[in-house]
C-alpha cells in the first residue's frame, strides 16, 4: 500500500541528511544511511545514522565487478545495515528509511537504486522501508524525494515528504 500521508522529517533530521550529502559531494561520492522514529510515531522520523559508502573501497579492489565508483553509486555494508534494523524493531526505533544522494543529476530513484532495494528479485528486501534521494549539485543541496514500493504497479512511487520541527510544538514553550 502506497502512503496517502506524508512521511515527516524532523528538520534536524533533513539539516543532517543534507549535510552528509555536501560533505560527501566534496569527497566525490554518494552520501548514505538511514532514518529512526519512535514506533508509536510510524510516519515520523527524528534521527538519522550516517552510513560509509563503500563503492570506491570496492571499485579500486576488484573494478571489473564493481565497475562504478562512489560517484554514481553506493554500497553499504548489507550486514551492518541488516543488524541495525533488526535491533530498531527490538528498541521501538524502527529503520524507516534508507538514504542516499545523487550529484549531479537530480532526485530520482534510478533503475539502479530499484535494483539495490529489491536485491535483483521482484519486491524490496526490506518491507515498508521508504527511500529518500537528495540531489546535491555544485556542492548544493537542491531536492529531497521520498519513495516508496507500489505493490500492485511493482515499481517504486514518489510519496509526500514533510519536514518537521525538531521538537513537538508543546516542547517548545
Amino acid at each position: 500500500m502506497v502512503s496517502q500521508k506524508p512521511v515527516r522529517l524532523t528538520q534536524e533530521v533533513i539539516e543532517k541528511v543534507a549535510e552528509h550529502a555536501r560533505s560527501s559531494y566534496a569527497n566525490d561520492e554518494e552520501a548514505c544511511g538511514y532514518l529512526t522514529g519512535p514506533a508509536s510515531s510510524p510516519l515520523l522520523c527524528d534521527d538519522v545514522t550516517p552510513l560509509q559508502n563503500l563503492a570506491n573501497r570496492y571499485h579500486a579492489l576488484d573494478p571489473e565487478s564493481y565497475p562504478r565508483t562512489g560517484r554514481t553509486y553506493f554500497l553499504l555494508d548489507p550486514m551492518k545495515f541488516a543488524k541495525a534494523v533488526a535491533a530498531g524493531e527490538a528498541s521501538q526505533r524502527p529503520v524507516r528509511v534508507l538514504y542516499h544522494s545523487h550529484l549531479d543529476v537530480g532526485a530520482y530513484f534510478s533503475e539502479t537504486d530499484a535494483a539495490a532495494a529489491t536485491m535483483g528479485g521482484e519486491r524490496p528486501s526490506y518491507d515498508g522501508l521508504f527511500y529518500l534521494v537528495t540531489s546535491v549539485r555544485k556542492g548544493t543541496v537542491d531536492d529531497h524525494k521520498l519513495f516508496e514500493w507500489n505493490p500492485e504497479t511493482k515499481k517504486f512511487v514518489e510519496v509526500p515528504i514533510e519536514f518537521v520541527p525538531s521538537r513537538p510544538a508543546s516542547d517548545r514553550f
